[in-house]
This record gives C-alpha cells, sequence and structure tokens, in this order.
C-alpha cells in the first residue's frame, strides 16, 4: 500500500471553465464549493500574485468539505521580485497572510522561481532553513511580518500540524547534485514539472513527499493528456506512493534517496487554458483507482 495520492488542479476560477466543467448557471462564488466536490485538492493562485486576507482563507475553508487539502502558492514578490534577497521578513509576511485559517485543510506550499533565477547555493539555503516544518514554527516565523501587514493578519496556528514545501526551478543550473542535496537537507521536495519540454526536467526524490505539476506535455497550459499519457503518469505516481522511483527516472543527482516504505504524492494539472485540467485530473484518478 502507497501513501496518500491527492490530484487535483492549480487555482479554479476561469472563465472559460463556466458552463464546460462547472454547469451552466452556477453562481461564480459557488466555483470553490462545486470543484472541491469534484477534486480532492485544489493550489491556491491567487497567494502567488498577491497576498491574500484572512477571510478569504476562512471563506475558502467553509466552503470546501471534510478532508480536503489546499496546496498555498508562496508569494511572487519574494521569488520574482526580491529573489530570495532579505527573504525573512516576506516569509514571514505569507505565514502571517492567514494561511492558518485553512487549518487542518492546510497542505503543501509551493514556492515557484522564474525561469532566469539561477542556482546559488548560500541565496538559497537562506531561504530554505527559513521555511516551516510544523505549525508552532511557522507561527513563530510568522509573528515578525513586516508592519504593513498590520491589521491583516492571522495568528492562530490552532493544534500542531506538520507543513510541507515544494520547490517548482526553471533554470538549467538548478540541474546540479549540490542543490538536490539541499533539498534533501532540509527535506523540501522537487516539483517534478511537465512543462511541454519549455524548462528543465528532473524527478529526483527529495523529501517525504512528491509534488508533480501537470503543465501540459505537447503546448504549455493548453494541450491535454492522452490515455497513454495519463497511463504513465499513473505507473509513475504508483513507483513513488510505494517508496521507491520510476526504473527510467530523470535525475540530476546520482545519489539514491533515503529508502521509504511509502510516500504521499501531490498532483496537479495546469493545462487549464482549454479546460482540460479538471477532466485530466479525474481521469487519472480513475486510473489509480482513486474515488
Amino acid at each position: 500500500m502507497g501513501g496518500a495520492i491527492y490530484i487535483g488542479i492549480s487555482g479554479w476560477r476561469y472563465e472559460p471553465w463556466r458552463g464546460v466543467f462547472y454547469p451552466e448557471g452556477l453562481a461564480q462564488h459557488r466555483e470553490l464549493e462545486y470543484a472541491s466536490r469534484q477534486l480532492p485538492t485544489i493550489e491556491i493562485n491567487g497567494s502567488f500574485y498577491s497576498l491574500q486576507r484572512p477571510e478569504s482563507y476562512a471563506a475558502w475553508y467553509a466552503a470546501t468539505p471534510p478532508g480536503f487539502v489546499f496546496s498555498v502558492k508562496g508569494n511572487r514578490f519574494l521569488t520574482h521580485i526580491l529573489r530570495l534577497r532579505e527573504p525573512e521578513g516576506p516569509v514571514a509576511n505569507v505565514l502571517a497572510s492567514g494561511v492558518f485559517e485553512l487549518r487542518e485543510k492546510l497542505g503543501p506550499f509551493l514556492w515557484q522561481f522564474p525561469p532566469n533565477f539561477q542556482y546559488e547555493r548560500e541565496r538559497m539555503e537562506r531561504f530554505l532553513a527559513l521555511l516551516p516544518h510544523d505549525t508552532d514554527e511557522a507561527l513563530a516565523r510568522a509573528r515578525h511580518y513586516e508592519p504593513r501587514m498590520e491589521g491583516r493578519t492571522s495568528l492562530d496556528a490552532g493544534p500542531k500540524r506538520p507543513m510541507r514545501h515544494a520547490v517548482e526551478v526553471r533554470h538549467e543550473r538548478f540541474r546540479d547534485p549540490d542543490f538536490i542535496a539541499l533539498l534533501r537537507k532540509y527535506k523540501i521536495a522537487l516539483v517534478v514539472a511537465d512543462t511541454a519540454g519549455k524548462w528543465p526536467y528532473m524527478e529526483d526524490v527529495t523529501a517525504d513527499f512528491m509534488y508533480l505539476r501537470l503543465h501540459g506535455d505537447k503546448e504549455l497550459y493548453a494541450s491535454g493528456y492522452s490515455d497513454e499519457a495519463l497511463e504513465r503518469w499513473a505507473a509513475r505516481i504508483r513507483a513513488w506512493t510505494g517508496g521507491g522511483q520510476p526504473e527510467d527516472a530523470q535525475l540530476a543527482s546520482s545519489k539514491a534517496p533515503p529508502r521509504r516504505a511509502k510516500r504521499d504524492l501531490f498532483c496537479y494539472f495546469d493545462n487549464d487554458i482549454k479546460v482540460h485540467a479538471p477532466f485530466d485530473a479525474r481521469k487519472l484518478m480513475e486510473k489509480l483507482g482513486l474515488r
């Protein structure tokens, strides 16, 4: 028996989905409620573009069923604008912004870097060392939020729960055994990102869970996945969740990951332009025998 598998979509508010995935006439404010009953997990995208507010996170919690899991995309101000310079305040801001309102539905954080961001060990390590691995640690970091956050924070972390982080990189310089070793040191997952060949593809296992982002295998954000392609992903997912890795895994490091009996896995379809994402997610779930 492998680890838990969560397959879902990246974001949920897309105009072309209305009347195709979402039933005709469904009110926009009920789209999350609907999507969260079709799929077990969704990646929150809005948090990438701007820090969200505690009341938004609380509303998303209330709209979704028990057992549902959100991934939270880290804010691009830190990754794309500051490019990890002086990361302490911005990390605290993200943690204070309301994510604790997701309570037990808070899943991994996704930290995505731009294609022109290269691997610099010192800068990356300073950032990775800040990422909390439980909610108590997160709360301690969140209390150092910057003054501009005053009046829009939530610092009730509730009972202690584990926290996870995944990093998505898009520059060839990250194809480096040193980077893989660094992720393993801090128990951060490397995102396996299918980007139609546009950016580096690596499948190194670096944490006790896997994080997949399927952006389209032929055309970025647009192409759907064929039955054959989904079968291939299902086989890879079985290998990872069973504690191993695919025999033909594309690796940056020759050093094997620590052996495990099983691993949890999160997989998000981001081929949303032509409304493939939710349907591909459902098909992959079926292939894995998931309800």
